[in-house]
C-alpha cells in the first residue's frame, strides 16, 4: 500500500489538471500559432509558465486504484499487477482464470 500522502497529492494534481486543461490548451495553441506576431506568442508562453506546475498532465502519476501502487500499472484495468493477481485468484476479474498445472 502506498503512502496516503502520495495518493492524496496525486489526486490533487489530477484536480488541477482538470481545472486548467482548457486554459492550458488555449495558451498552447496561441503559443504555437505561427500566424500570430512573436510578441503575442511570447506572452502566451509567459502566461503558460505562470500556471501552477502541478496543472501539467505529465505530472500526474498512474496509480493503482486499489492499492495506490505506482509501478506495474495496467492502464486498461487501472490497477497494478499485484492487485490484478489477487483479484484474479479470487475470481473477481471477468474472463481471468487462475493458472495451475
Amino acid at each position: 500500500m502506498a503512502k496516503k500522502s502520495s495518493i492524496e497529492k496525486n489526486k490533487h494534481r489530477q484536480k488541477l489538471v482538470d481545472r486548467y486543461a482548457e486554459k492550458r490548451a488555449m495558451l498552447k495553441e496561441r503559443a504555437l500559432d505561427e500566424a500570430l506576431p512573436l510578441e503575442e506568442r511570447f506572452e502566451a508562453r509567459l502566461a503558460l509558465a505562470k500556471l501552477p506546475r502541478n496543472s501539467a498532465p505529465s505530472r500526474v502519476r498512474n496509480r493503482c486504484e486499489i492499492t495506490g501502487r505506482p509501478r506495474g500499472y495496467y492502464r486498461k484495468l487501472k490497477m497494478s499487477r499485484i492487485a490484478l493477481r489477487e483479484y484474479g485468484s479470487q475470481g473477481m476479474v471477468p474472463g481471468m482464470v487462475k493458472s495451475s498445472w
